[in-house]
């Protein structure tokens, strides 16, 4: 008799997804990823510079504890690390890995750069995976992306057929009555060096930390909500510290409202991706009769 144990069924196929990135964008997309069921993987990259890092998975990299929507991230260094991870899935995971290791790991079934690398010119991911998905500036369904998320506040959403997304503009969302002003760039390219924990309270020209040997100070007093690692080497313009001045409503953990609201933007891209799917298979079907 033909052995009908669990050995012999078929293992169930749990769908594998890799993020560019390890921002807070990424890791509220990984989140959402996950619940769905995916054994999801988020690929680092250093530009730009991660700031809301308890809003995000980034710290894994370093082995320090990342939780983010209750779910907690594993580090994995190599290729044989991932596969043994995805093996016991759904989970998460942060590699240095880059995309070009990460592809022949395994099929992938769906690709998001979320990167949100502003001004750089966009890879073409098409073909990279089931279904590629960019979010943010540069983007353009069936030019560089199968499908391209606006990230903009009060515009994210899947834009439809083969738009573009907005170019960027400069202008950063506010946050209370504060916009571009709540965050400190950097002037010159460094090494950033800091000893202040995201939360802490600061105070207008409190220093938070040494770019080279140049002291960088809080812009006015509030809640220091993201902040460079220690030791990361940053470039020209890029942002260092964000305070957020809102006082009892200040937020700089789990998922906040533009991240929850870009996820859920993905979600509805793969929904629709599926639907496509169903529906070509639908006719081939219908013609084969």
């Amino acid at each position: 008799m033909r052995n009908s144990g669990p050995e012999s069924r078929p293992r169930r196929h749990i769908p594998f997804a890799v993020i560019l990135g390890t921002n807070e964008i990424a890791s509220a997309v990984a989140v959402h990823l996950h619940r769905r069921g995916h054994n999801v993987v988020l690929s680092h990259d250093p530009l730009p510079p991660v700031i809301r890092r308890r809003m995000a998975f980034h710290d894994a990299l370093f082995d320090d504890a990342a939780t983010v929507g209750g779910i907690t991230a594993k580090h994995a260094v190599t290729s044989i690390d991932i596969r043994a991870d995805l093996r016991h899935g759904p989970t998460v995971t942060v590699t240095e890995l880059g995309l070009l290791d990460l592809i022949v790991i395994q099929t992938l079934d769906i690709l998001v750069d979320a990167r949100m690398q502003k001004y750089q010119t966009k890879p073409d991911l098409r073909r990279l995976a089931r279904l590629t998905i960019g979010l943010g500036p540069g983007f353009c369904a069936g030019a560089n992306c199968d499908a391209a998320i606006e990230t903009r506040p009060g515009k994210v959403g899947v834009v439809a057929g083969a738009g573009a997304t907005d170019e960027a503009d400069g202008i950063s969302r506010r946050l209370g009555a504060r916009g571009g002003e709540r965050f400190v760039r950097t002037d010159v390219a460094g090494r950033w060096h800091s000893a202040i924990e995201i939360g802490t309270r600061v105070f207008k020209d409190y220093i938070v930390g040494h770019l080279g040997n140049v002291p960088v100070r809080a812009p006015f007093d509030g809640i220091l909500r993201g902040v460079v690692r220690d030791g990361t080497e940053v470039p020209a313009g890029a942002k260092l510290l964000e305070v957020d001045a809102r006082g009892r409503s200040a937020n700089w953990t789990g998922i906040d409202s533009r991240g929850r609201f870009i996820a859920k933007a993905v979600e509805k891209a793969i929904a629709l991706h599926k639907n496509d799917a169903s529906e070509k298979s639908a006719r081939v079907l219908h013609f084969a009769k």
